[in-house]
C-alpha cells in the first residue's frame, strides 16, 4: 500500500492540534490507567473502556451512513483484536498493577523495533540506517530489562515484553487483509477486543467487590473519550494528511511525556539506569522513523 500523500487542505494548525493530541493525550493515558486501576481490575477495565468507546464510535458511524463490516471483515477484526486490544492494551493494564505508568510507556516504546523486525520477516528488507536503529533500540530494551525496577516485578516485565510485540505483529499482520475503512476498523476492533477482555477478566477471576472511587471513574471516562476516541481519531486523520513518519512519531514522544506526568502527578521516581535505557530506546526508534521517511 502506498504512503498517503500530504493533503493540501490540511492546515498547519490542524496538523499541530492532531500531533498535540497524540503526544500529550496518548502520553497521559498511562497515568490515567494507573488511576483507573485503583477502582477497576485490569482486564475488566479494558473491557469497559473498549466496549464503551467502540460502541459510541460504531453508533456514530452507522448513523452517518457508513456501511458495516462484512462477515469476512468481522472475522478478521475478531482475530486482529486479540493482538491490538487484548494482548497490547490488556497487558499494559495488567503490568501497571506492578510497575509505574512511566516505566510502562518506556517499555512499550520498543513497538516500532518489533514492527521493523516483523516487516523483515515478510520480505521488507531494512535499510542500513534501519539496521542501526534496530541494534540500538534492542540494546536499550535489553538494558531496561536487565537492571531496572522491572526485574523485581516478573509478571509486569513479561506483560510489558509481550504488549509491544503483540501490537507490532497485529499492525504488520493487518496489512493486505480485507478490513473495513479505518474508523470502522477501529470501532470494530474495540468492540471485539472488549469481548476478549471480558473473557480474560473472567478467566483471571476478576470482579468488582466495591464501588470504584470518583477518581477511578473519571480516569475511565478520560480513557474512553480522550484516549480511545479522540486520540485514535487524530491518529487516523494524520495518516491521511501527513507522512507516516510524522504520524507515528508519537512512539518516541509518548515515553518522556508519560514519565513527566508520572513524576509531577503521581510522585513516580526514575533512576539513571531507567532514564538511560529510555534514551537509548528512543534513539533507536527515532533512527528507524527517520530512515523510513526517506524515499528508497
Amino acid at each position: 500500500m502506498s504512503a498517503p500523500v500530504p493533503s493540501a487542505s490540511a492546515r498547519p494548525w490542524a496538523i499541530a492540534a492532531a500531533l498535540f493530541s497524540l503526544y500529550v493525550i496518548w502520553g497521559s493515558t498511562y497515568l490515567a490507567i494507573r488511576f483507573a486501576l485503583e477502582g477497576f481490575p485490569p482486564f475488566l477495565l479494558g473491557a469497559i473502556r473498549m466496549g464503551l468507546a467502540g460502541a459510541l464510535m460504531y453508533a456514530v458511524l452507522r448513523a452517518t451512513g457508513t456501511p458495516p463490516p462484512t462477515r469476512t471483515q468481522w472475522r478478521q477484526l475478531w482475530w486482529l483484536a486479540i493482538f491490538m486490544v487484548l494482548l497490547s492494551n490488556g497487558l499494559v493494564n495488567y503490568a501497571e498493577q506492578e510497575v509505574s505508568s512511566g516505566m510502562a510507556a518506556v517499555a512499550v516504546a520498543s513497538m516500532p523495533l518489533w514492527a521493523a523486525l516483523f516487516a523483515l520477516l515478510r520480505g521488507q528488507r531494512p535499510s542500513g540506517n534501519e539496521w542501526v536503529g534496530l541494534a540500538i533500540g534492542f540494546a536499550g530494551v535489553l538494558w531496561l530489562n536487565a537492571g531496572s525496577s522491572l526485574t523485581g516485578t516478573p509478571h509486569g516485565m513479561i506483560a510489558l515484553l509481550i504488549a509491544p510485540v503483540a501490537w507490532a505483529w497485529g499492525s504488520i499482520w493487518s496489512r493486505g487483509r480485507d478490513l473495513p475503512t479505518p474508523f470502522v476498523s477501529a470501532a470494530g476492533q474495540m468492540l471485539c477486543g472488549s469481548v476478549w477482555m471480558l473473557g480474560a477478566a473472567l478467566a483471571n477471576g476478576e470482579r468488582m467487590t466495591q464501588w470504584p472511587s470518583l477518581d477511578a471513574v473519571l480516569a475511565l471516562g478520560y480513557l474512553v473519550t480522550f484516549g480511545s476516541i479522540i486520540g485514535f481519531t487524530a491518529y487516523i486523520w494524520l495518516l491521511q494528511h501527513v507522512r507516516p513518519a510524522l504520524a507515528t512519531s508519537y512512539a518516541y514522544v509518548n515515553p518522556p511525556i508519560a514519565v513527566l506526568f508520572g513524576v509531577l502527578l503521581a510522585n513516580e521516581a526514575f533512576d539513571l539506569h531507567e532514564l538511560g535505557a529510555m534514551a537509548v530506546i528512543l534513539v533507536g526508534v527515532a533512527i528507524i522513523t527517520l530512515a523510513r521517511s526517506k524515499p528508497r
